[in-house]
């Protein structure tokens, strides 16, 4: 009888410690909630997306409080604008999310990214468990850059006016004499996800196969915009380097654009727009706290996933309605030791593989 007492008292001490850790981790997320409300907002650089943008501004203010701040455009240039800004002692942004590849090259590089692994508190985002993969970062350090989302996408988007799917079977069928003039093309010079697949078919197809495509006389541009209302329109027929939430007030128009299946064993796989940082310096340290543990739960990730049309690693968030527009997340597809056979955005590859392909671009596209 004794020894059952003393089991009983031994295994209350143990259930209340679980209970009070649970109360005062609760009690410092709070805190740290409050003094996010006292910053007043958060800003943050996000891609360019309306839809993305309006979401979260409405959603994060209702949850919180807190004003968020959103500036929308592409990584690289809101990158440059942060580099230029830190340069010159001036420090307005919080957060910045977007492709691994700018901030790597950006703000990696030249130390502008604060420790980001200090500010997973909230257990549904800090537990690897939820997350395909366990917790996956680009930067070497794993300290930097987080990334929350990995799926395989199909970056070529057709007019079906124009184009039939059954004509590509391979990515050589791009070289075909029918399509000289009618490729646009995000420009792979830049850090974005045009210069992502540039890089891909450099390693995947070789040196030959880019100067080809190089001279199928691509569309150039470094706006999203005109490169997906030039394809709706069907002044191309086909556009390379963009994605779902750059077609989506298309899509909703009923205006003929479609993602074209990538070709069998021609895909890698990619984190998007999904990568995270905090930026050293941040002028709203609690509220970007609140604003990391909110995007990398499930409402935030569900709520980037719907908007951008990329695969979250959650796995309570449901990602299977993406395959309607080309898109498979990995945790739908593939095991997580595929995954570094297949990424295209971690600090290593960028350095070996994504910046030798823009180089060669900047040297052969006009």
């Amino acid at each position: 009888m004794k020894r059952i007492l003393l089991l009983v008292l031994a295994l209350g001490g143990q259930l209340g410690g679980g209970v009070a850790l649970a109360q005062s981790s609760q009690s410092d997320w709070s805190k740290i909630v409050e003094a996010g409300k006292k910053e007043g907002k958060i800003v943050v650089s996000v891609p360019a997306s309306a839809e993305l943008r309006k979401d979260i501004e409405r959603i994060f203010k209702q949850r919180f409080g807190i004003e968020a701040e959103l500036n929308a455009g592409r990584a690289a240039a809101i990158v440059g604008k942060i580099q230029q800004e830190v340069k010159s002692g001036v420090f307005n942004f919080d957060v910045h999310m977007g492709g691994s590849e700018s901030m790597v090259t950006g703000l990696l590089a030249e130390g502008i990214l604060d420790s980001f692994e200090p500010a997973l508190i909230q257990p549904e985002v800090k537990d690897p468990k939820n997350w395909w993969g366990g917790h996956i970062w680009v930067d070497n350090a794993k300290r930097f850059i987080y990334s929350s989302q990995a799926y395989q996408t199909e970056n070529i988007w057709y007019n079906t006016d124009l184009v039939k799917p059954e004509e590509f079977r391979s990515f050589s069928d791009l070289l075909h004499p029918k399509w000289v003039g009618k490729i646009g093309y995000l420009d792979p010079r830049t850090p974005g996800s045009g210069n992502s697949i540039w890089s891909f078919l450099w390693q995947l197809r070789g040196e030959a196969f880019i100067r080809k495509l190089a001279g199928q006389k691509l569309f150039l541009s470094r706006d999203q915009r005109v490169l997906a209302e030039s394809l709706a329109k069907g002044k191309v027929s086909l556009v390379i380097g963009l994605t779902y939430y750059s077609f989506l007030p298309f899509i909703k128009a009923g205006l003929p654009v479609r993602p074209l299946p990538n070709p069998r064993d021609e895909v890698y796989v990619s984190g998007g727009s999904g990568h995270v940082t905090i930026i050293k310096g941040a002028p709203h340290p609690n509220a970007a706290k609140v604003f990391v543990n909110w995007f990398l739960g499930k409402e935030g990730q569900e709520t980037f996933g719907k908007a951008m049309g990329q695969g979250t690693r959650r796995f309570d968030v449901d990602t299977h309605w993406l395959k309607e527009f080309g898109v498979i997340a990995a945790k739908d597809s593939l095991t997580p030791d595929q995954y570094p056979k297949l990424e295209n955005q971690s600090e290593d590859r960028v350095f070996k593989v994504r910046e030798p392909a823009a180089e060669l671009a900047r040297k052969i596209l006009e």
